[in-house]
């Protein structure tokens, strides 16, 4: 893996931003098939640049718009807001109390240091291949939980580019839930509770909870290799004591934010997700191999930009992005044709009425539907 120098991270980003960045991908999600009115012109981006300037209530007319933002702010890291009843960036000209936030998507933030009480190979920011098992088995236990007890159907998993994960639960009925109701998913998921001072963070009924007990199985196959042999649990007098306590009576990874498949999440490695240096140097090769000048000619960026990042180890993770999106779309447009279905619309003059022709008309409409990034981390 290529060497990472801070002293040379502003000039990978420029080239990061001109030519890597999935754009289109990028808007094609917030965007969500441009259904709502200004949806996207209401979403809040913030961006955070060199030497730790934080910049809010940034919004973009279209894709276009955000990608000359970037370029031209180059940040450190981007965060993506809510969805509000105006244009963030004309916050200050709305009248006090009527700018409130309307839409979010749900998110969970997994940190490793969450789980610092039950490792022993690192502690604080560092994380190594041993510990990354825990990571692991949250996305099981969490996103088993977010699709068997919720049905949430749309759920996008990203290595956070540090030391844990993201998931982002996208249904369009999730992104409009309450404070409340969003609390009270978090509380359902949360069984160890209590800060630095509490000792003993885990309290079970004597009747375990059916998502506890799930729980249990998924970690019942890591346990033995994860806890006794990578963490050596048992080792000591002091490792017993600090576990037997939970039981009832800054370094910088720079890597890039990336989709996780949770196909293959047993075989996913932090440490093999590229980082911003070692993809602009594989991009750097590329472009001598191929003789590709002009870079900065703004018709060749264009041209480069849809198609460089897939001469990467940028590529795959991509993909499995692309394949998030075309599952939501897909869904998108089920809706769409249901709601049509049921207001009446009549494509041909058959009657909806009839069982025969709305299957038919489900059927054709799922014919022509066949045929139809994540953000920087640092």
């Amino acid at each position: 893996m290529e060497s990472f120098d801070p002293a040379e991270l502003p000039e990978l980003l420029k080239l990061y931003y001109r030519r890597l960045f999935p754009y289109s991908q990028y808007y094609r999600w917030l965007n969500y098939g441009g259904v709502v009115k200004n949806y996207f012109q209401n979403r809040e981006f913030s961006f955070t640049l060199k030497d730790d300037i934080y910049i809010r209530y940034q919004s973009f007319n279209n894709q276009s718009d955000l990608e000359k933002e970037i370029q031209k702010m180059n940040p450190y890291k981007i965060d993506i807001g809510a969805v509000y009843s105006h244009r963030p960036s004309q916050h200050n000209a709305v009248k006090l109390g009527a700018f409130q936030a309307q839409e979010k998507e749900l998110v969970f933030d997994i940190d490793m240091t969450d789980y610092d009480d039950v490792r022993r190979c690192c502690g604080s920011a560092d994380i190594c291949s041993k510990c990354w098992t825990l990571m692991t088995m949250a996305i099981r236990i969490i996103d088993r939980a977010l699709k068997e007890d919720f049905g949430f159907k749309h759920r996008l998993w990203v290595f956070s580019g540090r030391r844990g994960v993201h998931c982002w639960v996208c249904d369009e009925s999730v992104r409009k839930l309450s404070s409340t109701v969003r609390s009270g998913i978090v509380e359902y998921l949360s069984l160890v509770k209590g800060g630095q001072d509490v000792k003993k963070k885990v309290h079970l009924s004597e009747k375990i909870h059916p998502f506890v007990r799930r729980s249990i199985n998924i970690i019942k196959k890591y346990f033995e290799e994860y806890a006794l042999v990578d963490q050596d649990i048992l080792e000591n007098k002091e490792s017993w004591d600090k576990i037997l306590a939970l039981l009832p009576e800054n370094i910088l990874f720079c890597r890039i934010s990336v989709p996780i498949d949770l196909q293959k999440v047993d075989q996913f490695d932090p440490f093999t997700v590229p980082t911003i240096s070692s993809i602009c140097h594989e991009l750097d090769v590329i472009s001598t191999n191929e003789n590709e000048i002009a870079e900065n000619e703004a018709e060749s960026d264009i041209k480069h930009r849809t198609k460089d990042y897939k001469k990467t180890s940028l590529a795959p993770y991509v993909k499995v992005f692309e394949r998030f999106l075309e599952n939501l779309d897909k869904s998108r447009k089920g809706e769409l044709l249901k709601k049509s279905v049921e207001i009446g619309y009549n494509p041909g003059g058959m009657a909806i009425d009839s069982p025969y022709c709305f299957q038919k008309l489900r059927l054709l409409t799922t014919m022509f539907s066949l045929t139809w990034w994540p953000t920087l981390m640092l």
